[in-house]
């Protein structure tokens, strides 16, 4: 199987060495897509080779995760939207852009777009609605529960092999099949000094948030959103997961957004990028408007 060739190039975000990859020529019209959380850029891949209009896709891999620098120490998650301003003005200082965020990525540039409303002209969702509360989300707990976490240095599992990795990839994901895992398992990976191999994502990410989760604040930002929205929901994924139960929750949400279309990825779990790319991307060309 060919896929769609990208390239990549490091730039200077805040102090830190980001990665950038893009796909299609940079004559197209542009489209960010930013992903989610353990994961890193190369996991659009099939999205992108599914695409049938021509997009210049700018993808970068958030700080601490795939060739982007690592910290390595905790992360604060307010860095990422800062982080995301500086990417837009650095390739699209004076123009709106279209964004694609899935999971972690959907929740910054959702936020994003509540603040910075200017900036963004079409913001799609891919499976993500918002956290699900703990239940003992108050304070107290929360903080003790993140220093005690950050006492110890947080570690990631390694792998035997690249084939090893695809086998854990289809494990946690039987939608996926042997040649997205292999291919996955090569381009979201990284070798270890002991010839093993990891996910390009630094432990760190790992260590829960010092602050409790607040849907309220969230859906305040997302009223905000001038831009209009497309849901991307997976009918096996995290938002069915979270709110499938609870319909005047979801009613609730989805009415922060001002203007917004709702799509069922069926047959997918919460990677929707991966179990059905061809879905995502027919809804993609679609929504996207393109002058």
């Amino acid at each position: 199987m060919s896929y769609t060739q990208s390239r990549t190039e490091i730039i200077n975000v805040r102090g830190l060495s980001y990665c950038v990859r893009h796909w299609g020529s940079p004559d197209a019209p542009t489209v960010f897509f930013l992903h989610g959380w353990m994961d890193s850029s190369p996991t659009f891949q099939f999205v992108v080779d599914a695409l049938k209009q021509s997009w210049h896709i700018i993808a970068p891999d958030w700080r601490g995760y795939g060739a982007s620098q690592w910290l390595e120490r905790p992360y604060w998650f307010h860095d990422y939207y800062a982080d995301l301003d500086c990417l837009l003005d650095h390739y699209s200082k004076n123009k709106p852009v279209r964004i694609v965020g899935h999971s972690m990525g959907a929740n910054i540039a959702s936020l994003y777009a509540g603040v910075r409303p200017e900036r963004v002209s079409q913001l799609v969702m891919l499976d993500f609605m918002g956290m699900k509360p703990e239940a003992d989300n108050d304070a107290s707990t929360t903080m003790t529960n993140w220093i005690t976490a950050i006492r110890e240095q947080p570690k990631l599992r390694s792998y035997a092999d690249h084939a090893a990795l695809a086998r854990r990839l289809t494990m946690a994901n039987p939608r996926l099949d042997e040649k997205k895992a292999a291919f996955l398992s090569r381009v979201v990976s990284r070798p270890c000094p002991d010839g093993k191999i990891e996910m390009a994502c630094d432990p760190w990410h790992k260590v829960p948030s010092p602050i409790p989760y607040r849907i309220e604040d969230s859906k305040a930002i997302w009223h905000k959103i001038k831009a209009p929205v497309l849901m991307l929901i997976a009918d096996l994924g995290y938002v069915h997961d979270r709110l499938g139960n609870d319909p005047d929750e979801f009613r609730s949400r989805l009415e922060s957004f001002a203007n917004v279309q709702v799509r069922t990825i069926t047959d997918a779990g919460h990677n929707v990028q991966h179990d059905q790319p061809e879905q995502v991307a027919s809804a993609l060309d679609e929504f996207l408007l393109r002058d």
